[in-house]
């Protein structure tokens, strides 16, 4: 016998919630799937319906992506210049200037309404608007390259099978453009177009390089080269450096997931003083009441937490390194 009774009406209640959810998700596959689809096509190839233009579209790529219409840089920065185009942002230069401002003069005026202090919100503008946007272009870039890596293989094998077809390079590099996701897709289809419109196959793969900066690009690039200027079997040159990249990439997975505990014990190690002092905050916030305005209290934590910071950076050192 059932220790408790239930009421057929809560019963009833989750066989309705249950029917309704069905039915939604119904509803999504039946008139949302092929729209779910299409969000994996490429955007350069999104834009080449609304835009058939397709040297148009290659200007407009390029100023999105922090470029002159020629292709050369915009700023005087040429690294910072370079970290937006590497970012993927498709925002445009002006676009991201006016997003920076407008944070940092949020910033400004949040600090100013809560602290009421000149100097914090001053710290706080020049932090939003100097660093706190090269923290994002970076990790936007590393999360781009990383993607890029891993596509790279799949784009590889679609050249060498083209090649074999018999097709040219130039058509090779259009097929991936056509097959595959961003940013492999768009970044192949913008080296197509740029080849389609004057320029050499050369100076389309050192212009595709300079748009990732990921690490194997250089190899393909190079293998490229030399065969365009003396000759070889080049579909068997990238079919051995598609297997090379697959198993750096397996190497690399392998490595992470041994030094997966030494991460956890790194989070751990640098999370709990800090957990501990909410914990302490929460059940008893007179605890440091006595010493929180002392300035030898803010002096020892500022001591504490630069240690803390290099200790998280000979722990992050001895579990992330390249191959």
């Amino acid at each position: 016998m059932i220790p408790f009774e239930i009421d057929t009406i809560y019963v009833i209640y989750l066989f309705v919630a249950l029917a309704a959810g069905l039915f939604a998700e119904g509803i999504y596959l039946l008139f949302f799937n092929t729209r779910s689809y299409r969000k994996n096509i490429n955007r350069r190839l999104r834009l080449l319906d609304n835009q058939p233009d397709r040297e148009a579209m290659l200007v407009q790529l390029r100023r999105e992506r922090g470029l002159s219409t020629a292709g050369d840089y915009r700023l005087p920065l040429v690294a910072l210049n370079r970290l937006i185009l590497q970012s993927g942002l498709t925002v445009g230069i002006v676009k991201l200037a006016i997003y920076v401002a407008v944070t940092t003069m949020f910033a400004f005026g949040l600090v100013m309404a809560t602290r009421e202090n000149l100097l914090e919100a001053c710290g706080a503008a020049l932090f939003c608007c100097t660093l706190l946007p090269l923290l994002v272009l970076k990790f936007k870039r590393a999360r781009r390259q990383r993607k890029f890596g891993a596509q790279f293989p799949d784009a590889l094998d679609i050249i060498v099978r083209s090649l074999r077809a018999g097709h040219p390079v130039p058509i090779a590099i259009t097929m991936v453009a056509r097959e595959m996701a961003d940013p492999v897709g768009g970044e192949f289809g913008i080296v197509a177009d740029e080849i389609t419109y004057g320029a050499d196959l050369e100076t389309g793969m050192r212009n595709l390089y300079f748009r990732i900066g990921q690490d194997d690009l250089p190899l393909f690039v190079t293998a490229v080269a030399i065969q365009s200027s003396t000759g070889g079997n080049l579909g068997e040159i990238l079919e051995n450096l598609s297997a090379v990249i697959r198993q750096r990439f397996k190497m690399r997975r392998k490595i992470r997931a041994l030094a997966s505990e030494g991460r956890a014990s790194a989070m751990i190690l640098s999370s709990l003083p800090i957990l501990m002092f909410l914990v302490i905050q929460v059940v008893t916030p007179e605890f440091y009441a006595s010493v929180w305005h002392e300035d030898l209290t803010k002096m020892c934590l500022a001591a504490a937490g630069c240690w803390m910071g290099v200790g998280n950076f000979i722990m992050y050192r001895m579990v992330n390194f390249k191959i």
